[in-house]
């Protein structure tokens, strides 16, 4: 069996989101296989951070169909595909700089004591979330963290994306969406960052990546996805184009390859 034949674990087809007069998804598609860092590239106002947010729950098309896995879904909010095990690593990260690591990574989700401890009297068990949430952070290699118990504040910025990867990593169970990970980040710390989605891929998790550096989406990803004027313009291949040729096909300058020469699917085994 090839790779083409497996099933996705996203896929999206003819997803429409308008705002008003102005239509932010034009009857897009879109797919993530299983193992792949897929890059989502778009100039500004192009849709493509609007089609991650569909897929995700934070925005509700009007039309159009998402499956997840092959079975249909209609997410009313990032909530509910949280359930579902999608993880989002936002730009702003989204952790609660005065709280500590484990209590960042069990946001929302804390573990309680057995027994009548956690039930009735709703006691956490520290403990337990607390060696989780460093043999989680280890998993990664992030392993210059002095306490799991430090506030966030205390951490660089390349140790607090760390933690949001490893949060993600932690409890995705279908894939990750990153929302340009390294765009806040120092030369040093984007380079962790880049080996811990090679980390979290070699673990199998599939993750979109939207990002605007194009070194760092030929570096790690699979494939790349070209999103313009709100709709899937191409996918391609970034070992066999050029970053300065897939910036053209996605500013209008160059005309995507034919449907037959695009990588819509993961390549053969």
């Amino acid at each position: 069996m090839t790779r083409q034949t497996v099933q996705p674990v996203v896929e999206g087809r003819n997803i429409v989101k308008r705002y008003g007069h102005v239509t932010a998804i034009d009857h897009a598609d879109f797919d993530l296989f299983p193992g792949e860092v897929l890059a989502v590239i778009g100039d500004n106002g192009a849709g493509k951070s609007s089609i991650v947010k569909a897929i995700c729950g934070a925005v509700i098309p009007e039309g159009g169909t998402i499956k997840i896995e092959g079975k249909p879904v209609h997410f009313t909010s990032p909530l509910d595909a949280r359930e579902m095990g999608i993880e989002i690593v936002y730009q702003q990260l989204a952790l609660s700089p005065a709280l500590s690591i484990a209590d960042n990574m069990f946001a929302g989700r804390e573990l309680r004591k057995p027994g009548i401890r956690g039930s009735l009297l709703r006691q956490l068990d520290k403990k337990r979330m607390e060696e989780f949430a460093r043999e989680k952070l280890t998993e990664l290699g992030l392993m210059t963290v002095q306490s799991i118990n430090q506030a966030v504040e205390t951490l660089s910025g390349g140790q607090r994306q760390g933690v949001a990867v490893a949060r993600a990593a932690a409890f995705a169970r279908k894939f990750i969406i990153m929302d340009e990970p390294t765009a806040a980040l120092g030369v040093k710390e984007s380079r962790r960052v880049l080996e811990l989605i090679q980390d979290v891929r070699a673990k199998g998790i599939p993750i979109i990546l939207i990002s605007h550096n194009m070194p760092h989406v030929f570096e790690v990803a699979d494939r790349v996805h070209i999103h313009r004027l709100g709709k899937r313009h191409a996918v391609v291949d970034p070992a066999k184009i050029s970053m300065s040729d897939a910036v053209a096909i996605m500013t209008g300058a160059l005309e995507p390859p034919p449907v037959a020469e695009q990588q819509l699917a993961p390549k053969a085994a």
